[in-house]
C-alpha cells in the first residue's frame, strides 16, 4: 500500500474491519500519509483485537502465531499515542488496549 496518497473509501473501509487484508505490517500503518492519526489508531487497535485473538486461541492450543505480530501492534499504538497508559491497559486475555489507553486521559486523540 503506497504512503503517499490519500486511500480511497472503500479501501479505508476494509482497513478498518481487517487491517491484515490491506497493510501487511503495523509500521505500514503508522508510515501511511494518506491517514490521519485517529484513523491509524483505530486501525491498528481492530488489528491488536485480531491478534490477540489469535493469541488466546494459540494459547488454547490452536495453530496460529500471532504473538511478535501483537507485540509490533503495540510498539506502533506506544508511538502513535506518544506512550500508553499502563493504568488503563485490559487485565483480560483478549481484551487489548481500551480506548482510553490509547487516546488516553490526555486529551484525546489527534488528527494527522
Amino acid at each position: 500500500m503506497p504512503a503517499h496518497h490519500a486511500m480511497p473509501a472503500r479501501v479505508l473501509e476494509r482497513a478498518m474491519l481487517t487491517p491484515a487484508e490491506v497493510f501487511e505490517t503495523p509500521e505500514q500503518v503508522v508510515a501511511h500519509d494518506g491517514l490521519t492519526r485517529a484513523q491509524k489508531i483505530e486501525i491498528l487497535r481492530r488489528w491488536e483485537y485480531d491478534a490477540a485473538s489469535e493469541a488466546v486461541a494459540i494459547e488454547e492450543g490452536m495453530a496460529g502465531g500471532e504473538e511478535v505480530l501483537l507485540r509490533r501492534i503495540t510498539l506502533a499504538l506506544d508511538g502513535l499515542a506518544d506512550g500508553l497508559d499502563p493504568d488503563r491497559t485490559a487485565a483480560g486475555k483478549q481484551g487489548g488496549f481500551p480506548r482510553a489507553a490509547v487516546t488516553g486521559a490526555r486529551g484525546g486523540a489527534r488528527g494527522s
